[in-house]
This record gives C-alpha cells, sequence and structure tokens, in this order.
C-alpha cells in the first residue's frame, strides 16, 4: 500500500554558484540537472544574482537576497559585487561575497536531506557543500567539475606553493568529508586516486555531463537563421571554423592565435570566437597588430540561439590547456556533438574529451603545445572540405552523442547516485 509518507519527495539543496539565466556553462548544467530530478527530489538552489559577464542589473542591487521559483525549482539569490574579469582582486571579492551570502542563505532553505555542490567557485564550491552537509546533517555529494589546485597550476594563475598547498588541503578535506564525489571523466577518476595516494580514497563515481540533444541538434547549412547569422557576423561564402565558449586561461587561445596568423591570407576560411573571458582583449589586440582580417569576435549568444551560432560553424576548436587532463573536461565538446560538426581536438592523450573525440572518429586531435601539427590539421581540414570526410564525421559525432551522452542518460544515473 502507498502511504502518504511514502510520497513525500526527499529534499536536496544544491550550491550552483551560478545559474540560469547565467550563461556559465556549469549554471546551465545545474538548471538542466535540477529539473531534471524534480520528479524525484524537492530541490532549492542557492546561487548568485546573474552576473556571470560581471555586471548586475539594477533590479538585484537592493537586498541581499532573493526569491524566485523556475520551472518549480526554488531559487534563493545572492547579492553579491560587480567585477571585472581581468582583475583578480575585484574576482575574488566577488566569489567571497557568494561564500558567505550561500553560509546564510543556508539557514533560509529549511530542513534537507541531500546536498550537492559542485567544485565552483574553487576550493570554495566543495566547503560551501560541507557546511551545507553539517548544518542540515544531510547527505553530501560533492560534483568535481574542475580540479583546484590542480588547474590553477596547470596555468601558472598562481604560483604561491603555500596557497595551492593549503588549497589542496581543504579540497582534499571537501572530498573526504563528502558522502559521495562525482567526477565528469574517466581521466578524472584517476586525480581523485592520485590525491589520496590509494589509501583511503573517498567514495566516488563518473558521470559524463550532457547536452540538450533536443535544444542542439544538426541544421542544414541553407536553414534560414544559420544563413542570417553567418550574413550578420560576415561569415557567409566562408570555411568557419569556430570557437564557441569561454574566452579565458584554460585554452591556450594566445597561442593558437600564432598558428591562425599563418592563414591571414586565407579570404576562403573565417576564424570565429564566440564568448568572453579573461584573454578576449589579447586576442583582440593580437587580431588588431598582424591585421588578421579572417578572424571576427562574436559575443555570447542567448541559449536559444546556441542552435545557430553552433551550426554556422564548419569545423570547431576543442582546445585545454596543457596539464589539463584529469583536471577538467570542456563542456563545450558535447554542443559541438550535437550539432554534428567535426572536431580539432588539442588535448592531452588519455584525456576524457580526446578519448570521446579519438572512439567516435569525429575529429582530429593533437597535444597542447605541438602547434605545427594544429597547422597541418587546419590544411586538412581546409583540403577536405569538399569530400565526404566532414559530413562522416558529423554523423558519427551525434550518433555516439544520442546514445551515450543525453541529458536523460546522465540525470538518471545523477537521481541514482545521489540516492544510493
Amino acid at each position: 500500500m502507498v502511504t502518504l509518507e511514502s510520497k513525500v519527495k526527499k529534499k536536496l539543496l544544491i550550491y550552483a554558484h551560478y545559474y540560469h539565466p547565467d550563461v556559465a556553462s556549469t549554471g546551465q548544467i545545474l538548471k538542466e540537472l535540477a529539473e531534471g530530478m524534480l520528479d524525484s527530489f524537492d530541490i532549492t538552489v542557492i546561487c548568485v544574482v546573474p552576473s556571470y559577464t560581471g555586471a548586475v542589473a539594477a533590479e538585484y542591487k537592493t537586498k541581499m537576497f532573493y526569491y524566485e521559483e523556475i520551472n518549480g525549482v526554488k531559487v534563493i539569490r545572492i547579492r553579491v559585487p560587480e567585477f571585472t574579469k581581468s582583475s583578480k582582486i575585484s574576482r575574488i571579492k566577488n566569489i567571497l561575497a557568494y561564500f558567505m551570502g550561500a553560509m546564510m542563505a543556508t539557514f533560509k532553505a529549511g530542513k534537507m536531506d541531500y546536498v550537492y555542490s559542485i567544485s565552483q567557485p574553487p576550493v570554495l564550491g566543495g566547503l560551501i557543500g560541507v557546511w551545507g552537509k553539517w548544518m542540515k546533517r544531510a547527505k553530501y555529494i560533492y560534483n568535481i567539475q574542475d580540479f583546484n589546485p590542480e588547474q590553477t597550476m596547470a596555468v601558472g594563475y598562481s604560483k604561491n606553493k603555500m596557497i595551492l598547498n593549503a588549497m589542496l588541503w581543504f579540497d582534499k578535506f571537501s572530498c573526504k568529508a563528502s558522502d559521495k564525489v562525482i567526477v565528469v571523466g574517466r581521466d578524472m577518476v584517476e586525480t581523485v586516486k592520485e590525491r589520496f595516494k590509494g589509501k583511503k580514497v573517498p567514495n566516488h563515481s563518473f558521470i559524463n555531463n550532457w547536452i540538450d540533444e533536443k535544444e542542439i541538434y544538426p541544421l542544414s547549412p541553407y536553414h534560414e537563421q544559420v544563413l542570417a547569422f553567418k550574413k550578420k557576423y560576415g561569415l557567409d561564402n566562408k570555411f568557419v571554423i569556430m570557437y564557441s565558449g569561454n574566452i579565458g586561461l584554460y585554452y591556450d587561445l594566445e597561442n593558437m592565435m600564432h598558428v591562425i596568423k599563418e592563414f591571414k591570407d586565407r579570404e576562403d576560411v573565417v576564424f570565429a570566437f564566440i564568448g568572453e573571458g579573461s584573454v578576449l582583449h589579447n586576442l583582440v589586440s593580437y587580431k588588431d597588430e598582424y591585421n588578421l582580417t579572417n578572424v571576427t569576435f562574436i559575443p555570447y549568444q542567448k541559449k536559444s540561439d546556441l542552435i545557430y551560432s553552433l551550426n554556422a560553424g564548419d569545423v570547431h576548436w576543442c582546445i585545454n590547456a596543457k596539464g589539463i587532463k584529469g583536471v577538467s573536461v570542456p563542456s563545450k565538446l558535447y554542443g559541438i556533438m550535437a550539432a554534428g560538426k567535426p572536431i580539432l581536438g588539442v588535448l592531452e592523450e588519455g584525456s576524457e574529451a580526446r578519448l570521446i573525440i579519438e572512439e567516435t572518429g569525429c575529429g582530429y586531435v593533437t597535444e597542447p603545445g605541438n602547434y605545427g601539427e594544429v597547422e597541418a590539421i587546419i590544411e586538412r581540414f581546409l583540403n577536405e572540405k569538399e569530400s565526404n570526410t566532414p559530413a562522416e564525421m558529423s554523423s558519427r559525432a551525434r550518433a555516439f552523442l544520442v546514445k551515450n551522452l543525453t541529458k536523460d542518460v546522465s540525470i538518471n544515473k545523477y537521481i541514482h547516485e545521489i540516492s544510493i
């Protein structure tokens, strides 16, 4: 017999840092995860007011907390100061405001059975989850999207050994305090084991990130809105090699500009960068210095328009800087595959994204730092653009994603891992 008590859903608190409508990839993933788990859990999200680009709208500047409900998910938003992505100090102030605000907002969320947090912001994302576990006496799931300080060390963002060692100690503490660690790549499973040198390794599992294959899918190159996007940004009648996502520290994009410069006289190709980030101004300056007329920069696209911008590319970059293997998986991979586009991968051997590209044969890959090979791959794509090769890559990419990397597949795994 089904009782009233058995029908009551368990309560799940999610610390998200960024959440819809912010365009951060983790914010979009967490929106889909939260909404996808509503049949199993009563969900509350604690996050900042929309501010991923650094600016805060006037309607979010008057109170400390804002209460919303988005598609059945209760949301508690924290006011944070505006920041500039190129300024470490302003970013740190913004992150600390979220952390302190999230600690206070925890008391406004009510009783919880489960607490879930991700590894954003670095280290503090895990610690706020531990706080939630203690305050709510709940089971804690720590989802590591990026390992830090390993990511910080890989790109040289900080070389202060005392700070880096402290960061590692605190994040290992969060792992040990969790009831389960979930990572998003096979290579990241090895990082968990290496962190603890095989001794008392925390309970852990691996679940790929995903894309909603019903929102992003292949379109005809003659689709009206794809053509309109290409015309708007000067991409029409060109072979488009596109980078779409965060233009930040972890993607070695400044060095890729040296490779792109070798194609400055090719009028049949355009290199399009869509997004914003801390190194964008460096790329723009490089373009201007060397008069790279076939390089263009395009602002972030609304999520509803992402299908058109992704389909406007003929080939998409999927890049990580050296040292990111086992640390992070570029989420842009899933959108590229959903749109059925060939991939130019600059990724370390054995990394999750490279394994997927190699297993599916949906692109060409080389090691970070191997700039001569990157140039050769671009030449290869240009030489094969009239052949059947791009279409075959596209078909394999989409087929693999639909079978293995969809929203429903991954979300069902999360429901299972949180519940057991």
